[in-house]
């Protein structure tokens, strides 16, 4: 069969759990109206656990109804955009849920941006008002942007009485150098209490009618892999779609039964939409943590039951060597996923044999609302990140062209839905790159290298970008670098290409040892090892041993940081 025959065909729809249909219906409503639907459904039943204090679902739609009427008569309409500059708290989902009843599009900033880069995306996503945590209000004076309303919070405002205090002095010390801003300040820089707006105004929003297909709900920022970050479009229609797609493919889970920790960022579109608003929009509770304190985690997943346990690949490499990792009954929870990065299959073994569980992969971007393909919870593939999610089109095409390629043969993955972006805020340029029409269809190209095999399975390879050139060969970085981490003294690598005018790239390796072997292996001897384990054009030149290696925000190795760093070497 032709090529783009075989996945316009949909192989993967074979093997969908039973009952997943292979076609999802999106209704025509927005964000806000799905979670007033639960939130009417589910009343009394608790909506947030922060660190012991509960807000109901009547409660959370009151205090969204506030602000939303707060922000109303600040001036805030339809079409603007509100920046959400927080940690996980209460106030970032009634912010959140509230700016969007204002007609607002919200765009969520990173809390460890630095004013730089809270400048850049203030100008950059036109935001006139932000909601800023008081503890970083300082890079917001010191990005020197000029806007009409800041709405401060502290962490502090829903924590209950014993854990205030804590709570305060732990992000004093995590943010440390950075001053809460003085009730003179405050007073003289006409800034705003969020606490203030919603004890004065009452829970009566504006009515702003939301088209769902063309008013946008979210301007989440991508990492900046070339260049300034910029932001995905994302439609009320987009978010709707995704919560739908993934409730179909998981029907193990039930509406209003279901607890989710939630400890990833929710500035990050994998904790804001897979953990936040799908969780929101099918009535479970959601447990909330402004940092990822390991050991709460734990009790907090015993005491509350949780359903469900959504983590990065760091985390589960830590989790798998951590002395209270038994604490909980892994087998007991519906759904342990794993996604922002690649799982190595060492962790994979490691966490099956001290949990008796298994960790299913998923793959995601911004640009697909957070989630395009997920193992199915039956059927899982060791090397898989799973299958497309239902309403899914899935292909691979030539790295360089259009073509589709055959099955079992590496190319860029593209990808068509109702969950995909309409393209990027601000960037026409940008834009036509990553979209292209296709058999009278509009598809992503995600920049990923991707086989998909003959079960309709997909197995990823490595960023197009970070696929290395030597003397012809191609070298995909993810390949070397699952190859040093099965050498049992290193903790951590990161392998990127060094431009080289005789062999066009070549190959280096950053390597952090575990702490009792630095100092005891050498460079040669973690070549040796690669060249027992590697072909010859993929053996790494240059090895570098470092403490540690810079991470993004979600925890995986930045490789640009790698590259822009061996580049100015």
């Amino acid at each position: 069969m032709d090529p783009k025959e075989i996945y316009l065909s949909k192989p993967w729809v074979e093997h969908y759990p039973e009952g997943v249909p292979a076609e999802v219906e999106v209704p025509d409503i927005s964000v806000p109206e799905a979670f007033d639907q639960m939130a009417d459904k589910y009343g009394s039943k608790t909506a947030l656990i922060f660190y012991g204090k509960k807000i109901s679902y009547e409660k959370l739609k009151e205090l969204t109804n506030r602000f939303a009427a707060a922000l109303a008569d600040l001036g805030v309409g339809k079409g603007d955009t509100v920046a959400m500059y927080l940690l996980n708290c209460p106030q970032y989902v009634i912010a959140y849920f509230g700016s969007l009843k204002a007609g607002a599009k919200v765009t969520p900033i990173s809390p460890v941006y630095t004013s730089k880069e809270v400048k850049h995306q203030i100008e950059d996503s036109q935001a006139r008002t932000i909601i800023c945590e008081d503890i970083l209000y300082d890079n917001v004076e010191n990005a020197g942007v000029e806007l009409d309303n800041v709405i401060l919070t502290s962490i502090g405002d829903y924590l209950p009485r014993l854990k205030k205090l804590f709570g305060k002095s732990a992000l004093a010390k995590a943010y440390s150098g950075m001053e809460v801003p003085t009730p003179e300040h405050i007073k003289a820089a006409g800034l705003h209490q969020f606490q203030d707006l919603i004890n004065k105004y009452p829970p009566e929003p504006p009515d702003v009618k939301i088209n769902p297909k063309e008013d946008i709900a979210a301007l989440p920022y991508t990492g900046g892999t070339t260049g300034l970050p910029k932001a995905a479009i994302l439609t009320h229609h987009n978010m709707i779609s995704l919560q739908k797609q993934t409730v179909s493919f998981w029907p193990i889970f039930e509406e209003g039964k279901e607890t989710v920790i939630a400890f990833l960022p929710f500035f990050h579109i994998y904790g804001q939409v897979v953990v936040m608003f799908n969780g929101l929009v099918q009535g479970s509770t959601i447990v909330l943590f402004t940092t990822p304190d390991i050991d709460e985690i734990l009790t907090a997943m015993e005491r509350y039951n949780a359903s469900a346990f959504y983590g990065v690949p760091t985390l589960f490499e830590y989790l798998k060597e951590y002395e209270k990792t038994d604490r909980v009954n892994w087998k007991r929870l519906k759904m342990i996923a794993c996604g922002a990065d690649t799982l190595h299959q060492s962790t994979i073994n490691d966490w099956e044999r001290r949990t008796g569980s298994k960790i299913l992969e998923g793959y995601g971007m911004t640009e697909t609302t957070a989630v395009s393909h997920s193992t199915p919870f039956n059927r899982p593939k060791t090397g898989s990140f799973g299958i497309p999610l239902p309403s899914m089109d899935a292909a691979i095409i030539d790295v360089e062209g259009t073509d589709f390629m055959p099955v079992d043969e590496v190319g860029e993955l593209i990808l068509s839905g109702p969950n995909i972006m309409q393209g990027y805020w601000r960037r026409p340029e940008g834009t036509k790159e990553a979209i292209i029409e296709l058999e009278g269809k509009k598809w992503l190209r995600t920049g990923d290298l991707v086989r998909m095999d003959e079960e309709g399975y997909f197995h990823f390879f490595d960023r197009k970008r970070d696929l290395i050139k030597y003397k012809g060969y191609s070298v995909f970085a993810r390949h070397v670098e699952e190859v040093l981490y099965k050498h049992p003294q290193i903790k951590a690598a990161g392998v990127v290409g060094v431009s080289d005018p005789k062999v066009g790239q070549i190959i280096k390796a950053y390597v952090v040892l575990q702490s009792d072997a630095r100092g005891k292996i050498s460079e040669e001897e973690i070549m040796e090892f690669c060249r027992q384990n590697l072909a010859h054009y993929k053996i790494p030149k240059i090895i570098e041993f470092r403490g540690e290696l810079p991470k993004t925000d979600v925890g995986k190795v930045s490789r640009r940081e790698l590259r822009e760093e061996s580049e100015e070497g």
